[in-house]
């Protein structure tokens, strides 16, 4: 015989499965629902942890549990969904610049004619020719921070980049301090590798160092994941103190640090990275993504010399080596100028459009970083970001809500609104049409 709350549970989905339940219906409390079916109050506590679990409903501390909009697809906001061809995406951010296919195109056509061509044909060290480390090293080399060509490895992207780290120097069960709204790469990450993540409190201006320091005392902290320039998706950009503050938690409490510096570039003088204040302790990870293109899969891991093979090691177990014909090109655009042409156009385009956000959100309340290529835009009270995000879908405009960017047990209602993949003259229609739908969502 099926147990009652099964019953239960039974009732609820198959009426938010058929519409009955509309999204965004506010749930009867957990005592209400005890009464009402006449079943324990553990028992109701039951029932609506089934149904989260089973992704229809989301709980709120203080408000409520309120269905979800299941019409969502799965992993929106997090997987790269293939989108219709006139879906505008405000979700993920591949910027990219009118020019730079007629230079990718040139560049192709000088390492067809320069050296030996059939080297692309075979395997490559791990981390890279050393020849390649060393302009990579000199490029990353700035403002206090100039690392060994030695301990700069070569790899598949940023993202690439974290799965070896977390690979070679953490192991599942690991406990992981992480800002509680922190890059949704990195959450994915920690899931499929079984890490543990401790969530940080975010201030206005960064992570609360404060309560770090509290969850090492009363946890066996293994590292810390931080974005101190350009925060990913809140904007902030650490200053020096804080970032001196970081690194000596570091060393009180024997912490790796995962620095990931992927939107680094866009700001015009950033402070020296967390790797200059804890050289020892920290793994720096940054790509060409957002200052040259997404396409390309092209990134850097600097580490410690101690931690070196074992990230290696997990090089080779993933994708044995990065392609050297695009690390040839990155390097080549290295030397002649090209990446640093790319980087000042792309902050000079990412301003733009963040000037553009302002002017159009005007006196919504949102938070953004004036170099950066995302808006963070928190929910009025009683507003449903997955409501939000369907509606807006609707109108074939793609955004992501704040779940996937969520470490703690309560997700804020918000969205985050990339600002980098669409065409610029369309921008702004798309940025009224959000608008739009966030008022009517407040005041419904």
């Amino acid at each position: 015989m099926k147990a009652r709350y099964k019953t239960i549970v039974d009732s609820y989905a198959q009426a938010i499965h058929r519409g009955q339940l509309a999204a965004g219906t506010r749930l009867p409390t957990h005592r209400t629902l005890a009464a009402a079916e006449r079943i324990s109050l553990a028992t109701a506590t039951r029932v609506y942890r089934e149904l989260e679990a089973m992704g229809l409903v989301s709980g709120e501390t203080g408000r409520g549990t309120f269905v979800r909009d299941i019409t969502l697809p799965p992993g929106h906001g997090v997987d790269q969904q293939a989108l219709a061809g006139d879906v505008v995406d405000l979700n993920f951010n591949y910027p990219s610049l009118p020019a730079q296919g007629d230079a990718l195109r040139e560049a192709l056509r000088r390492l067809a004619m320069a050296g030996d061509i059939d080297a692309h044909l075979r395997y490559q060290p791990h981390a890279g020719r050393l020849s390649e480390r060393e302009i990579i090293a000199r490029y990353l080399t700035d403002n206090r921070f100039a690392p060994d060509a030695e301990n700069v490895l070569i790899v598949n992207g940023a993202q690439h980049g974290l799965a070896v780290t977390v690979m070679g120097l953490l192991r599942p069960g690991d406990v992981v301090a992480v800002d509680a709204l922190t890059y949704s790469g990195f959450k994915a990450l920690a899931a499929l590798y079984h890490l543990e993540l401790a969530a940080i409190p975010c201030r206005a201006d960064g992570p609360d160092l404060q309560a770090l320091h509290v969850l090492c005392q009363q946890r066996r902290v293994r590292a810390v994941y931080t974005m101190p320039t350009l925060h990913n998706p809140l904007g902030w950009v650490l200053s020096a103190r804080q970032r001196q503050a970081l690194a000596d938690l570091a060393r009180q409490h024997d912490l790796l640090i995962i620095e990931d510096a992927a939107y680094a570039s866009l700001i015009r003088h950033p402070p020296p990275p967390v790797a200059s204040y804890a050289p020892e302790s920290t793994v720096y990870i940054t790509g060409f993504s957002k200052n040259v293109a997404t396409g390309l899969r092209v990134g850097t891991v600097v580490c410690p010399s101690r931690y070196r093979p074992e990230i290696e090691r997990a090089i080779r177990a993933t994708t044995w080596n990065t392609p050297s014909l695009v690390s040839s090109l990155i390097c080549a655009w290295i030397e002649d100028g090209t990446v640093a042409r790319f980087e000042a156009q792309k902050r000079q385009d990412a301003r733009r459009r963040q000037g553009v956000a302002r002017e159009v959100l005007g006196a919504l309340p949102f938070v953004s970083h004036p170099d950066s290529y995302f808006v963070w835009l928190p929910l009025g009270e009683e507003s449903r970001a997955d409501r939000l995000a369907k509606t807006l879908m609707e109108r074939h405009i793609s955004v992501s809500t704040a779940e996937p960017f969520c470490v703690t047990a309560n997700v804020p209602q918000a969205i985050r609104i990339a600002l980098g993949s669409v065409p610029f003259y369309s921008l702004r229609a798309a940025l009224v049409q959000v608008r739009e739908a966030v008022e009517y969502e407040q005041y419904r």
